[in-house]
């Protein structure tokens, strides 16, 4: 992604080059009635081209910046959360970290002999588990 974002920038400044130098002329810009400023036309392309990228620029790095912001947190109570609960499932009193007799009947090995049939797979034909 790295290599497009450069090819596109490159293409870009070399047709800013290439318009400057067909167009190196003076122009005349009337800002108020006793105000004019006198510069080149590719100053004025260029301006008006940062005019447009530098605050959509800045928008788009704030938008990333919250959302990176956002994420991390999410992540922090999703591990504080995680932890909370081995925590809370080692301090059981018999260790298996089952709050209840029945939950500690139930071990993976024991749900994994079960043939139950997924709700998403019930009623397809020719299907195995």
């Amino acid at each position: 992604m790295q290599v497009l974002r450069t090819i596109v920038w490159v293409l870009i400044l070399f047709g800013i080059l290439v318009f400057s130098f067909f167009n190196w002329d003076a122009v005349e810009v009337t800002l108020w009635d006793n105000l004019v400023l006198e510069t080149k036309v590719p100053v004025l392309v260029i301006v008006a081209f940062l005019l447009g990228l530098v605050p959509m620029w800045l928008y788009h790095r704030s938008v990333k910046w919250s959302l990176g912001r956002r994420i991390r947190s999410l992540e922090s109570s999703i591990k504080s959360t995680a932890l909370s609960q081995r925590q809370a499932g080692d301090a059981s009193p018999d260790g298996t970290g089952a709050s209840t007799p029945a939950d500690a009947a139930t071990t993976p090995a024991d749900a994994a002999k079960t043939d139950t049939v997924p709700a998403d797979r019930i009623g397809q034909p020719g299907r195995s588990l």
